[in-house]
């Protein structure tokens, strides 16, 4: 089911010319978009669960947008539903559940103590260095599609850096810390997340699992156990999992620089 709103040609270089210059019609697509509208409701729901102090309830919902997220994309692939309004928007909706939300449930559980440790306004220009950098990261990605190796993001993405920042709160929220203990601890993660975004570091995507429909059954087994194993202690389990895939982005490109000093010294 789509909307027409236009079948004028994509510029040059675009994705929306097809095979033999066909031209691809600019659609609106139900489907996907749904998806893409409930991130979008899941990343504002964190921002108003943040500021009422619901902070487990807020890290939960950027949580829920990052699957959200992922699944539009493959329900559009696999339905052939892809349109440049699609991408569009899903990039918005990426903006406020990967970029703002995250900062601002930072910025209210934990850097807005900073003021008053000292260190005058760094709070929030910390907050504002994460969306900031969310937003280059996100730029960059779609000024890249086509052009990298669909295995490997060029910089931690965005879901992956917002979904670090809010099990951070998580993990020391339900451990019974509050914000303005753990305010150093808060910065500390921010600031790296927010660099890691604009990183080169490669970071695998996993978009490979699963594209052909058929996966090896360990796989399939391995899935089942993760699942188990979150549900154990979700806050741990999910912060120790996201900040090693953080980490997982200098160790690769470490092991790359070594792998080539050797072949230069052979």
């Amino acid at each position: 089911m789509n909307e027409q709103i236009s079948q004028s040609p994509s510029p040059a270089g675009n994705s929306g010319t097809g095979n033999g210059g066909q031209k691809k019609r600019r659609s609106i697509y139900l489907l996907p978009n749904l998806f893409t509208t409930a991130a979008l409701f899941a990343g504002f729901y964190a921002v108003i669960a943040a500021i009422n102090n619901h902070f487990d309830d807020a890290a939960i919902a950027v949580l829920v947008a990052m699957v959200l997220d992922g699944l539009d994309g493959r329900i559009a692939r696999m339905t052939n539903t892809s349109s440049e309004f699609g991408a569009e928007y899903d990039s918005m909706s990426d903006m406020v559940s990967f970029g703002v939300a995250p900062s601002l449930i930072m910025y209210e559980w934990s850097l807005h103590n900073i003021a008053r440790q000292g260190l005058g306004q760094v709070g929030w220009v910390v907050a504002f260095l994460f969306a900031a950098c969310a937003a280059l990261r996100l730029a960059r990605f779609n000024v890249q599609i086509g052009l990298v190796d669909k295995k490997f993001f060029i910089g931690l993405a965005s879901p992956a850096a917002a979904a670090l920042m809010v099990c951070t709160v998580w993990v020391f929220h339900d451990s019974g810390y509050t914000g303005s203990q753990m305010s150093y601890l808060a910065l500390i993660v921010t600031v790296i997340s927010a660099l890691l975004m604009v990183s080169n570091f490669r970071y695998y995507s996993f978009k490979e699992i699963g594209a052909n429909h058929r996966v090896p059954f360990f796989v399939l087994l391995g899935l089942v156990f993760i699942f188990v194993f979150t549900s154990l202690d979700p806050p741990k389990v999910l912060f120790t999992g996201f900040l090693l895939y953080a980490f997982s982005g200098p160790v690769f490109e470490a092991w790359r620089w070594k792998q080539r000093k050797n072949k230069q010294r052979a």
